[in-house]
């Protein structure tokens, strides 16, 4: 299987040639690269100790916001308001949190290495990261973060450490994006958590047409922040 090898400068090979979704190897994590990576639909992931490993699957696992499903159990939940939610208070501990926590279905808990901890620290920082947040007396119980360009959203980890938190968040994001105009979030493959919200495949032709559509639109650069009576909370 060919693999390409990067250079310092700041250039990718096609998309279309990942063969099993691994496109690149080498490079660094500088939020030009990234930044690069994400707008032609390429990303890293890579575990600790090995060389910084470029993706692209084929199919691309997606969630179009307005097409958001909401179980009817969690749509009690939401209404009882157990949690209060808070966008890009706490990105620094949410990514730390996320960490420690396998996604489920991906065997991705150790993937956050310390250098994309620092990496995506810095792209916050930049206004273009941005984490949902779940709180219970005055703890954070759960939450995710992910990287918005133009009108996408790059989702990259969760955690929960009481029931539905990450859920609520999550909810409540989705809601708030399409609001304001995000079309697309790009969960990158398959998870039956992402599922049941109404995420489905796409082939990576469809999902990197949509992408070029979207992606450089205007970027809602950080912080972001939700009201308490914010519609994009339920009742």
């Amino acid at each position: 299987m060919p693999v390409y090898r990067l250079i310092d400068a700041i250039v990718f090979p096609p998309p279309s040639h990942a063969e099993q979704g691994l496109l690149a190897v080498g490079g660094d994590l500088r939020p030009e690269r990234l930044i690069a990576g994400y707008e032609q639909g390429i990303f890293p992931w890579y575990s600790e100790g090995e060389p910084i490993w470029w993706h692209s699957p084929d199919p691309r696992f997606v969630l179009e916001p307005e097409r958001l499903h909401v179980p009817r159990s969690l749509a009690k939940v939401i209404a009882r308001r157990p949690f209060e939610v808070r966008f890009d208070t706490a990105f620094a501990e949410v990514i730390t949190r996320c960490s420690g926590k396998a996604r489920p279905g991906q065997g991705r808990g150790t993937w956050i290495t310390p250098d994309m901890r620092a990496a995506y620290l810095r792209l916050h920082e930049l206004g273009v990261a941005h984490s949902a947040e779940a709180w219970q007396g005055g703890q954070l119980v759960g939450g995710l973060y992910g990287v918005s360009l133009g009108d996408v959203y790059f989702g990259e980890s969760m955690f929960a450490d009481v029931d539905d938190a990450s859920k609520v968040a999550f909810v409540a994001l989705v809601r708030w994006m399409a609001a304001r105009g995000v079309r697309l979030i790009d969960s990158q493959v398959h998870t039956e958590h992402l599922a049941r919200f109404g995420a489905e495949n796409w082939p990576r032709t469809r999902y990197l047409a949509r992408l070029k559509e979207l992606v450089h639109r205007p970027t809602r650069r950080g912080p972001w922040a939700v009201g308490p009576d914010d519609p994009a909370l339920g009742r």
